[in-house]
């Protein structure tokens, strides 16, 4: 019985090593969704441009998209916009969930919608505009239920409002050809074929 307490930190020192070790290779930006294969959760947001249009997920069936969560305060937000925006082009149809930072409440910050939507067009007439339109998630609820962690962060919602892929970081060329299009292409072929 000795031996074996004696032999005890030892193997707790090495279970703990191999853990932490593993640890080292592993790649946070490639975390899986709790949502992953479920439907969008449940949501009713404003337009960021027009409040009184409200957005639910059931107004977004039909077509295979990007759900990009952003914001203008974010610069890798900003670097992704003009590689998005040729997405756009190519007839990728990407909706943005702006995600709106905490105010201070030692700074008494107070959100003003009138200015927000002015450095959203500012910011989207300078890198591009890639959104069909942009919903504001004021609260952050849709973007916690999605386990939103930062932004920027892109969902592929298939056309029945599946999450089929999370991608933590930007959207870049690389990023696209080798992890996402293939997913987003699969969906878009299924589009219609789905009752």
């Amino acid at each position: 019985m000795r031996k074996l307490l004696f032999f005890m930190p030892l193997a707790l020192f090495l279970a703990l090593a191999s853990f932490l070790f593993s640890g080292l290779f592993s790649n946070p930006m490639e975390r899986e969704s709790v949502t992953t294969n479920k439907p969008l959760p449940a949501f009713n947001l404003p337009d960021l441009m027009n409040p009184e249009q409200r957005w639910q997920p059931e107004l977004l069936l039909g077509e295979t998209f990007l759900l990009n969560v952003w914001g203008t305060w974010c610069p890798t937000c900003n670097a992704e916009l003009s590689y998005m925006t040729e997405l756009k082009q190519q007839g990728v149809k990407i909706v943005g969930l702006y995600y709106v930072l905490p105010a201070d409440p030692m700074l008494g910050e107070r959100f003003d919608l009138t200015e927000l939507q002015l450095d959203v067009s500012n910011k989207l007439q300078q890198q591009g505009n890639p959104y069909q339109f942009n919903i504001l998630d004021f609260e952050r609820s849709l973007a916690l239920d999605l386990g939103v962690s930062g932004a920027p962060e892109t969902f592929i919602i298939d056309s029945l409002g599946i999450v089929r892929a999370h991608h933590i970081g930007d959207i870049n060329p690389q990023v696209w050809r080798n992890k996402l299009a293939p997913i987003y292409q699969q969906w878009r072929q299924q589009d219609g074929t789905k009752p």
